[in-house]
C-alpha cells in the first residue's frame, strides 16, 4: 500500500468533555448534552462515563436518566464547542501539516518524513496527545488513525475509542476490518449497503476484492470507483465538492408546532440562508419547503425562479409555498420545518436582463437591498434588520 500519508484524529466525546474541563466537579461523572432543557429533548452527545450506562446520541432524556440514575445534563453549546475546537486545530498545527478541519471534533493531518513510517507515525500520534493535553485540557483526548489516504484513516481512527491510535495498511487490511459490516464505513449508507447486497456484495472484505470498475457501475458514479481504490490503499485524494445548496432546518419547540408559529420560524430560517447565500456570492434559482406534520406523511414542495440572492423574492415563494400547504398542515403540529435555496451558480456568472434592466453580474435593486441589511446585521448584530414578522428559534446548539 506504500507509504503512510494521513493521520485523522476524532476527539473522544468532545462536548462532554469540554464541558468536563471546565468544570471539574462533573470529571469523572456521566454527563449527557441535550438539545433541549426538558424532558421531550434527547441527548445529542454523552461522556464515556454515560455511554458505559448505554447512553448515546439520540438516547431520550427520560431513558437516560432511567439507564444512568445521577447522570448529569447540560444544554449544547455549540459556539463554546467551535471556540476549543480551533484551540485544538491551533496545537495540531504547530506540531504536525494541519489539512483540513473536518467537522467539529475531527481533524486531518499529512504525514511526511519520519512520520511516513508506522513508528514515527505513533510516535507523532504521542506528541500530539501530550500537546492537546497540555495546552487545552486533560480532559481533552482523541482516537487516531493512521493509512495511505483519508478513508482508511479515518475508518482506522474509529476502531480504538476513547484514547486509541490504530493503522490500516498493506499488514493488515482487509482482515482487520472484516468484522465491520457495509454501512459501518464512512459513506455507506443503508441504501447503498442494499444496493451493493443485491450486486452480491454482503461484507466488507468483499467490497475491499471488488474491481473498481464494478464499484462505478453499482454506484451509478465514478464515487464508487474512488471509494473502492480508497479502500484498496491507493493515494486518492478528497475532491471539492460543488455547493449544491443553501439550507436551513429546525426541529420545533412544542412552542412553535403550530402552525402560524411554525410559519414565522420559517421566515427566520429563509433570513438566514439568503444572507449566507450573498456571502458566498451565490444566486439560486430554485425555493423548496419541508414540512413534517405530527401522525401525516411529510410535505414538501418546490419552486423555481430567476437565479436570484434577493430575501424577499425567496419570502414571497415561501408564502406560497405555505399557502399550498395549508389545506393539508391546518389544526396539525408540525415537528420540524426546512427550507432550501437551490439550483446555485456564482453571482459572476449570472447573465443580464435587459427586462430588469441588469448587466452581468451585477446585483438587483433588491439584492442590494438585502446585502445593505447584511451589513447592518453584522455590524449592530443579527436581526437589527428583519425583513417583516419572523419568529427566532435559535436553540441551544447557536448558544456560546
Amino acid at each position: 500500500m506504500g507509504p503512510f500519508r494521513t493521520l485523522y484524529i476524532d476527539m473522544n466525546s468532545f462536548f462532554a468533555s469540554v464541558e468536563q474541563q471546565l468544570n471539574p466537579a462533573i470529571r469523572g461523572r456521566p454527563v449527557a448534552i441535550t438539545a433541549m432543557e426538558n424532558e421531550k429533548g434527547c441527548c445529542v452527545a454523552a461522556s464515556y462515563e454515560a455511554k458505559a450506562h448505554g447512553v448515546k446520541t439520540g438516547t431520550s432524556v427520560p431513558d437516560a436518566r432511567r439507564l444512568c440514575p445521577g447522570i448529569v445534563f447540560l444544554p449544547s453549546r455549540h459556539r463554546l464547542y467551535v471556540r476549543f475546537n480551533l484551540r485544538v486545530a491551533a496545537v495540531l498545527d504547530r506540531y504536525a501539516e494541519l489539512e483540513r478541519i473536518r467537522s467539529v471534533d475531527e481533524f486531518q493531518i499529512v504525514l511526511s518524513g519520519d512520520a511516513t513510517e508506522l513508528d514515527g507515525a505513533r510516535a507523532l500520534v504521542a506528541r500530539l496527545k501530550a500537546a492537546v493535553a497540555a495546552e487545552v485540557g486533560e480532559c481533552l483526548r482523541f482516537s487516531a488513525g493512521i493509512g495511505p489516504n483519508h478513508l482508511l484513516a479515518k475508518i482506522a481512527g474509529k476502531l480504538e475509542k476513547p484514547n486509541g491510535c490504530q493503522h490500516l495498511g498493506r499488514d493488515n487490511m482487509p482482515d482487520r476490518i472484516a468484522h465491520l459490516t457495509l454501512d459501518d464505513l464512512p459513506g455507506i449508507s443503508r441504501s447503498m449497503r442494499a444496493r451493493l447486497e443485491r450486486a452480491g456484495v454482503r461484507d466488507v472484505v468483499s467490497l475491499c476484492r471488488l474491481d473498481p470498475r464494478h464499484a462505478r457501475a453499482i454506484w451509478r458514479s465514478v464515487e464508487g470507483e474512488r471509494f473502492v481504490r480508497a479502500l484498496q490503499g491507493e493515494p486518492i485524494p478528497l475532491v471539492k465538492t460543488r455547493r449544491g445548496g443553501f439550507g436551513n432546518s429546525k426541529v420545533l419547540a412544542p412552542e412553535f408546532r403550530a402552525p402560524a408559529e411554525a410559519y414565522l420560524v420559517s421566515r427566520w430560517l429563509l433570513e438566514k440562508a439568503s444572507a449566507r447565500l450573498r456571502r458566498d456570492g451565490r444566486v439560486a434559482g430554485s425555493f423548496s419547503l419541508h414540512l413534517s406534520p405530527l401522525g401525516r406523511y411529510p410535505w414538501a414542495r418546490s419552486m423555481r425562479c430567476a437565479p436570484t440572492q434577493d430575501t424577499l423574492e425567496f419570502m414571497r415563494m415561501n408564502r406560497a409555498l405555505w399557502r399550498r400547504a395549508w389545506p393539508e398542515i391546518r389544526g396539525t403540529q408540525l415537528l420540524s420545518i426546512g427550507v432550501h435555496l437551490g439550483d446555485v451558480d456564482h453571482l459572476n456568472s449570472r447573465t443580464g436582463d435587459l427586462l430588469l434592466p441588469v448587466a452581468p453580474a451585477e446585483r438587483t435593486l433588491g439584492e442590494r437591498a438585502s446585502a445593505a441589511a447584511d451589513f447592518i446585521n453584522q455590524r449592530f448584530g443579527p436581526g437589527t434588520i428583519q425583513f417583516g414578522i419572523n419568529r427566532p428559534h435559535p436553540g441551544f446548539f447557536e448558544r456560546g
